[in-house]
């Protein structure tokens, strides 16, 4: 949808927390720090108000009034059309090496911005609640080095006794469940089985090709053995014959 012009929504999130607050600047005074800034800046927040002195955060990316993303390393301030491969968030190909071109926009701040996004790289003076406020993660980690590093595990400890599991409520009187993630790139006897199996093939595979390189080595040594011959065979009949005449 468009946004009216003057109007730009600033996206604050905070990491730390995973908690995120949206405000809606229509005052061009509070605008101007933002104004000609680039994506990985960092930008002192003490204009938007009292409550934000000392706050600085990083410009992430951005829309403009039409929906045409903000890509990085674009050193223009408007929009362009770009040749762009398989990228998340611009580009979806559907064949393998497919390339489009797309109009994108630029990265540094203009007024045809509509919503900037921006993360929080330093707290202030004051505390915002809606920014310190934790918000707990739905999920948590699946790939099993991931879960490690969470709990400080070693590689001898069970993964698959730390996984967070997550609850379901019944409905309609059903008994509550608990669901839990697959593990990915979890090593299980069955994997080291598999992993054995596939060098055992390669193995077999290699030395087939090498049997099969030395048979056909031989065969085209005897075939080259038989040409040789019938052509001195050849040769010698005809000098004979040309002796033959002679005489």
């Amino acid at each position: 949808c468009l946004i009216a012009s003057g109007i730009m929504k600033l996206n604050l999130a905070n990491p730390a927390t995973g908690s995120q607050m949206l405000l809606e600047i229509d005052d061009d005074r509070k605008l101007a720090v933002f104004m000609d800034r680039k994506i990985g800046q960092e930008v002192p927040a003490d204009g938007l108000g009292d409550e934000f002195a000392g706050y600085q955060f990083r410009i992430t990316g951005g829309l403009d009034k039409q929906g045409f993303p903000m890509k990085q390393g674009i050193q223009v301030a408007h929009r362009v059309r770009v040749l762009l491969g398989k990228q998340k968030g611009f580009f979806r190909p559907s064949r393998k090496g497919e390339r489009r071109r797309r109009s994108v926009r630029g990265c540094i701040v203009a007024q045809d911005i509509a919503v900037l996004n921006m993360v929080l790289t330093k707290h202030g003076e004051q505390p915002l609640p809606k920014l310190d406020t934790v918000v707990p993660r739905r999920l948590g980690p699946k790939r099993a080095n991931n879960i490690r590093k969470l709990f400080n595990l070693t590689k001898d400890d069970d993964v698959r006794k730390y996984v967070i599991r997550r609850e379901i409520p019944g409905k309609d009187g059903k008994k509550a469940r608990s669901k839990a993630p697959k593990i990915q790139r979890l090593i299980t006897p069955a994997r080291l089985q598999r992993k054995r199996h596939e060098k055992n093939l390669k193995k077999r595979w290699a030395e087939k090709s090498k049997a099969e390189a030395a048979e056909y080595a031989k065969l085209l040594a005897a075939r080259k053995a038989a040409s040789r011959q019938a052509r001195l065979s050849k040769k010698s009949k005809k000098s004979a014959k040309v002796a033959d005449k002679k005489e």
